[in-house]
């Protein structure tokens, strides 16, 4: 999920409702644009404008949570129900709530933010309808295990991008000079000591109970961190 205009997986981390919005103001021009189910594999194109003009610091929850949105016309098309935060931090997107009554009936889509523009307070998203709208895949929140197993996936990842590292520095130190040797050795002992302890602190995490992972995820995130880094600049 790295741009409005593609697709991305069926998981989706629902952010903090108080992170703030940073948006680009005014990139003109009426494009395709993409009203996605968070995870859907499929496409929807709506007619819409990229120029945002919300500002940096609105309250999310003031300014954004249970407010209407409207196309260019004036109709009320919706209400935003939530802010979403793509995983990789790159897209942001609104949880649009189009018909139904109190919840009754009411079909859920991810918008891009880029996509919403304010005019005068008022929330507008051109070029679509509550029949569009209701056109698009459903959103759905990931649940708290799939977003456990992705978790512990991408550890596993940088786990074994650490382990191939390591076997390729020891390959190369043995056909090296004593000196580079030397400078070898000390890089092979920083980043096996990075990949004992993200397994150890992974391991942890696996072994506790799924309710507790949280618990425990912060410890796992700064040792691959660690990690990453000391590939990085082996």
């Amino acid at each position: 999920m790295n741009t409005p205009s593609s697709c991305f997986k069926r998981t989706a981390v629902a952010a903090s409702l108080a992170t703030a919005i940073v948006l680009g103001a005014g990139l003109a021009g009426v494009t395709t644009a993409n009203a996605q189910v968070a995870g859907a594999s499929t496409t929807t194109t709506a007619n819409v404008s990229e120029s945002t003009q919300v500002a940096l610091g609105w309250s999310v929850k003031k300014t954004l949570l249970g407010k209407n949105i409207y196309n260019e016309t004036g109709t009320r098309i919706g209400r935003i129900e939530d802010l979403i935060i793509s995983p990789d931090q790159n897209v942001s997107y609104v949880i649009v709530g189009a018909g139904g009554f109190i919840g009754i009936g009411r079909h859920d889509v991810a918008v891009p933010v880029m996509q919403i523009k304010n005019e005068s307070g008022k929330l507008v998203l051109p070029g679509a309808t509550k029949d569009t709208l209701k056109a698009l895949p459903a959103f759905e929140y990931a649940n708290d295990t799939a977003r456990r197993d992705q978790f512990i996936a991408n550890a596993d990842k940088d786990i074994a991008n650490g382990k191939s590292k390591i076997s390729e520095l020891a390959q190369k130190a043995s056909t090296s000079a004593t000196d580079v040797r030397a400078k070898l050795d000390l890089r092979l002992t920083a980043l096996r000591l990075d990949v004992k302890t993200s397994e150890e602190k992974l391991s942890e995490l696996k072994q506790a109970a799924k309710g507790r992972w949280r618990e425990l995820e912060a410890g796992v995130s700064a040792a691959t961190s660690r990690l990453r880094k000391s590939i990085s600049d082996a």
